[in-house]
Formats: C-alpha cells, sequence, structure tokens
C-alpha cells in the first residue's frame, strides 16, 4: 500500500527511482509518479495513472535527469486515483511524496485556500507540500527546520520524503506511523518503505524508528527525533534474495507462492526441532522465563492473519490447555479491553508493517501484558523491532497480494509456539510427538495435493457465471472456510462468505438456491456426522455442492454434489492442509474471470494506513 523511493547521488538516479518503483509493486497502487531535479534546480515530474510500466515509458520519452529524486506508487485514500493526485506533489520549489492519512487536512487546507495557495488535487498530501512551502516562507529557515516545525500541525500517519529545488543538496525524510528504511552507499545514500525496493543498490541500512526525522546528503544521515534530540540508529545488513522477474514455469506469482508451500514449510521447521522438542534460536532464556508464566494467550492481527489467529484459538485450547482470545486489531484499539492474568499478546503480520496492529501493539505496552511476541514474516519490520520477542515465519518474499505460503507458514509457526507453551503448561508427551510428527509430514501432504490440482481447476469451471458462494466449516475447519472465502473475493470478485456451518439455520440458509455454491471443507473428524446434517440441509434446498474431503469419509458424487477428494492428512494440521485447495480453486476461478490475480483491484499487500 503506497511505496516512495527517494535518492541522493554523484549520479543520475532516475533509474534507481524506477527500478524501485517496480519492486514495490506488489504492495498494491493505482497510480505512479516520479519527481527529479538536475543541476540548474530544474524540477521534472511525470506521474501517470496505472501500472508502472506507463509511468517508465513517459520517463524515458521526457529523458529525465537528476542526482536527486523521489518517486511513489499511490493506492488512492483522499482523491480518486487519478493522474493528478498521484504524487509527488509540489507547491514551488517543496515536492513531497507521503505514505499515510492526514486526518486534520480539510482544516488545514481551508486555512491555506484563506492565505492564498491553490490545490491542484484532492489528495491531503497537496496540503504538507503547500503548509511546508508556507512555513519556509514565513521564516526562511532550512527545510529540516521547517519539516520540524510543521510536523507538530499534522494529525494522522505520515511517512514521507521532502526535496527542495532551491537547495537539491538533501532529501528529508520522516517517519510517523508509517515505516521508512535508509539504504547506504558510498557518496549516495537513499530511501524506501520498502528495504525490497533497494536491494539493487544496497543491503546496508538503517530503520527509522517512530518520530525519526532524516536529514540525507551524498555524504552523511543525521537523524533527530521530534523533540530536535539528535538519536543513533543501528546500521543493519540484509542478505536476501530477491528476483521480482522470476515467476520461472509460473503464470503468475500467486500460482508460484501456492506451489513453493512445502519448500516453505520445511524452511520454517529447519533447524527448529531438536530431540523431539522445540526449539526456537530467536528466544533467549529471558525470553523463555517469560513463556513458563504464561496463562493466557491474546492474538492481535487483521485479515488472513486473523483467520490464522481463529485457527490458532482451537490449537492453544485444546492442546496446549491455554485459554485464548482473537481480537480484529482496528478494534481492540478503540475497545476497553479487560487484562487476563500473565496474558502474553502475540501480533501476526506477514509484512510487520500493518499499521493497525502495529498501533495496537504501542498501545498494548500500556496494558500490562506479561509480554509481546510476534509472528512475522519480514525481519527488521516495525513489529519485530518493537515486540519483546519475534518469530520468523521463513516463508521467503511473498509477491502475490492474497497471501499463501505467508498463512500456511504462520500457522505451522504457531502450531511450534502451541507445542512450545504446552510444554510449559502440563502438555502430555504423546500430544507433543503428535505435533511434530504432523508437522514433518506437512510438507509431503501438501506436494499431494498440488499433484492432483486438475481436480480443482475441473471444478472452477462452474464458478465462471456466479456472482456469490458460501464456505461452511466446523471447528478449526470454521476460519478455513472464512480464509476461503476471503481469497475467492479478493482475487475473483466473486461475493463470498465464510460459516460456521451450525449457523446455517440462522440466516445463510436463506441465501441456499440451485445457483449458490456452497463450499463444504469436511473433514473425516469427530465433527464430520454433523457436518452431513448440514449438508442435507443444504441438499433438500437445491443448493449446489462442493465438498473437499478426505478419501475415507463416504461421499458419492451426485446430481448436485461433487466431491473433491483429497488425500489423508493428519488431524492437527488438517487446517493448513485443507487451506491449500481452496487456494488452488480461487487461483483457477481467478484466471476463468480474468481478473488480476497478483494485483487485485483496491488492494494492497502490505496495509500501512487504517
Amino acid at each position: 500500500m503506497c511505496g516512495i523511493v527517494g535518492a541522493i547521488a554523484q549520479r543520475d538516479v532516475t533509474d534507481i527511482l524506477l527500478e524501485g518503483l517496480k519492486r514495490l509493486e506488489y504492495r498494491g497502487y493505482d497510480s505512479s509518479g516520479i519527481a527529479v531535479i538536475d543541476d540548474k534546480g530544474h524540477i521534472t515530474r511525470i506521474r501517470r495513472l496505472g501500472k508502472v510500466k506507463r509511468l517508465i515509458e513517459s520517463v524515458k520519452k521526457e529523458k529525465c535527469f537528476g542526482r536527486i529524486g523521489i518517486a511513489h506508487t499511490r493506492w488512492a485514500t483522499h482523491g480518486i486515483p487519478s493522474e493528478i493526485n498521484a504524487h509527488p506533489h509540489i507547491s514551488e520549489n517543496i515536492i513531497v511524496a507521503h505514505n499515510g492519512m492526514i486526518e486534520n487536512h480539510l482544516t488545514l487546507r481551508k486555512k491555506l485556500i484563506n492565505i492564498g495557495y491553490c490545490f491542484a488535487s484532492d489528495t491531503d498530501t497537496e496540503v504538507i507540500a503547500h503548509l511546508l512551502h508556507y512555513e519556509q516562507k514565513q521564516q526562511g529557515s532550512s527545510l529540516h527546520e521547517v519539516v520540524l516545525r510543521t510536523i507538530p500541525q499534522l494529525r494522522g500517519s505520515c511517512g514521507m520524503i521532502v526535496m527542495d529545488s532551491y537547495n537539491p543538496s538533501l532529501l528529508i525524510a520522516v517517519r510517523l506511523k508509517s515505516s521508512l528504511i535508509i539504504g547506504l552507499g558510498t557518496g549516495e545514500n537513499f530511501i524506501s518503505s520498502d528495504q525490497f525496493a533497494l536491494l539493487p543498490v544496497t543491503n546496508r541500512f538503517i530503520c527509522l524508528e517512530e518520530g525519526d526525522v532524516a536529514e540525507i546528503n551524498q555524504q552523511h544521515v543525521n537523524i533527530m527525533n521530534i523533540m530536535k534530540n539528535t538519536v543513533n540508529r543501528n546500521e543493519i545488513e540484509l542478505h536476501i534474495q530477491y528476483d521480482d522477474n522470476n515467476k520461472g514455469i509460473y503464470h503468475h506469482y500467486m500460482q508460484k507462492e501456492i506451489y513453493e508451500q512445502p519448500i516453505a514449510i520445511k524452511n520454517t521447521l529447519r533447524n527448529r526441532i531438536k530431540k523431539g522438542k522445540i526449539y526456537f534460536n530467536e528466544l533467549n532464556n529471558h525470553n523463555e522465563k517469560i513463556l513458563k508464566k504464561v496463562n493466557h494467550i491474546h492474538i492481535i492481527a487483521c485479515g488472513t492473519s486473523y483467520n490464522s489467529g481463529m485457527v490458532s484459538r482451537y490449537w492453544f485450547e485444546s492442546l496446549a490447555n491455554l485459554p485464548c482470545d482473537v481480537d480484529i486489531a482496528s478494534e481492540f484499539r478503540y475497545r476497553k479491553s479487560i487484562m487476563r492474568k500473565n496474558s502474553l499478546l502475540v501480533t501476526l503480520s506477514q509484512s510487520g508493517e500493518t499499521a493497525d496492529t502495529l498501533a495496537a501493539l504501542r498501545l498494548s505496552k500500556k496494558l500490562g501484558y506479561i509480554g509481546s511476541l510476534t509472528v512475522c514474516n519480514v525481519e527488521n519490520s516495525s513489529l519485530v523491532r518493537e515486540s519483546d520477542m519475534a518469530v520468523m515465519t521463513k516463508a521467503g518474499i511473498e509477491i502475490g497480494v492474497a497471501s499463501t505460503k505467508s498463512f500456511t507458514t504462520q500457522l505451522v509457526v504457531i502450531l511450534m509456539l502451541v507445542s512450545k507453551l504446552g510444554s510449559f503448561n502440563g502438555m502430555s508427551e504423546e500430544i507433543e510427538h503428535n505435533i511434530l510428527h504432523a508437522l514433518q509430514t506437512l510438507p509431503s501432504r501438501i506436494e499431494e495435493i498440488l499433484a492432483q490440482d486438475q481436480l480443482i481447476k475441473n471444478i472452477s469451471k462452474d464458478f465462471s457465471n456466479k456472482e456469490h458462494a458460501l464456505f461452511i466449516g466446523r471447528g478449526e475447519q470454521y476460519p478455513i472456510a472464512i480464509e476461503g472465502a476471503l481469497k475467492l473475493k479478493e482475487i475473483s470478485y466473486i461475493h463470498a462468505e465464510g460459516y460456521a456451518a451450525g449457523e446455517l439455520k440462522h440466516g445463510p440458509l436463506a441465501l441456499v438456491d440451485s445457483n449458490m455454491p456452497v463450499i463444504v471443507i469436511a473433514p473425516n473428524n469427530k465433527l464430520l456426522n454433523k457436518l452431513k446434517c448440514n449438508i442435507e440441509e443444504i441438499r433438500t434446498r437445491g443448493g449446489k455442492l462442493y465438498i473437499f474431503t478426505d478419501c475415507n469419509s463416504g461421499f458419492l458424487n451426485c446430481s448436485n454434489m461433487k466431491v473433491i477428494s483429497l488425500p489423508y492428512v493428519e488431524s492437527i494440521t488438517s487446517p493448513i492442509f485443507y487451506a491449500v485447495p481452496l487456494q488452488l480453486l480461487s487461483y483457477y476461478v481467478a484466471i476463468i474471470k480474468k481478473t488480476n490475480v497478483d494485483q487485485p483491484r483496491n488492494l494492497a499487500k502490505s496495509v500501512t494506513v487504517e
């Protein structure tokens, strides 16, 4: 969701900025733009609606040149997707690109109009540009001082880069509730909202912390906080392989990432099982002392990660005998919650930058949790740095907006945590053994599903003219039904809902007719007979059923029921296992619908605003 790249160097930075934008495409956006300042102080700004490719084509025609510049991919918040609303925004000599939302932008806009400023866009970001220009005119101080004076007037979230054509020798970067990272070079420096954008030019980074304001020139980086005190931030080196042009034999990143799940899960498990026990090298002795005191788990997450948390609750309570609550981060932030004794806060996020989850973590520090632990896929992300403990999923970079391998590896880590905490809480050795066995065999079980993907591809044709779908499941498969519905709506744009099967009679059954496909997750477990009763309720009302089930469950194909017979899987890991065919279903339906599989409309990979 929105991406920023900035660069200052002894060479032309145009191609660096454009390459950075290409690497940020996975975050989701609707328009893009670039602004550079040449050696005579002339600003060249080019903005385009749609894909970065269009911007690159336009830049080639214009022959841009500049040793300093900023570029941006926009995900619309204020103002429709359009060229005029695309970043960067300019107020005479001041150029700004911005991630986040300025909540008091209307008040500021009115003030600026009254003193003579004209607005060319509907964005909140243009308000920042004009406000900076006004403050600079009033006192004529340095750009750094102007930014520090302007920040207190802004309400909301703000990750931004500012440059000044009157002084094209520095960039100013601000981090307020929206992540920014500085890339360090030799005689050149960079800044971005995402480290992946800068990997072609550096692997040395400084992560800005909340409230940091950085002045960046070709040789130096100076960082202050909003209190105007100089602060030191550690330099880190990242060694990440990232080839955003390599889909290999696959047509889409989502397809590739679905098929990478067996390898991703093996990577998640690697070096974490020793002598029949779970071992996390991220957790030290002090961390383990905290975990031994935990009496309650409180999980906070958004979207797919929230669905992962819903599955986790079943595992923590049934396997580890630990009470567990799960909250949507955006709801937790704005309600009064009652603190449980010795409660561990667990945050789940693919990116580690999810705005609501990060805000919930910061709020939790005032509430008396025994500690905070994040499960995340991105090292050195904000959630990882700000949590007391962090366990990495090690899924590898996920480009497709719809989460697949991040979801399944997240569940693998959580199940390992269940075993770890359960061992501190009287879990039997038999259950520990069963968890480890199920996890170790899971990659091969998923490989068996992927080898039978033609079954799912065949039934996807039935959805070519559908506008609605229901997903149902029981127990720990209920959150998987919700996740399956989310995947279908995300990338095929079919309206889909997931329900607990026992809730059919309490409303959803009214929707069932011959045009309503109902996808049922039906593993051969203790709830299967109950689920069969729900299936009959749907059949007798003419619903079209698609049963994803174990090969030994006893279902037979009939006129309004198709059975997708899946390989055997251990009961403990069945929620992870059954998520995979639902991912495949959504993928193949999206192919038929000819939607943008990797970058579905209106969505973003990293949700960095409320």
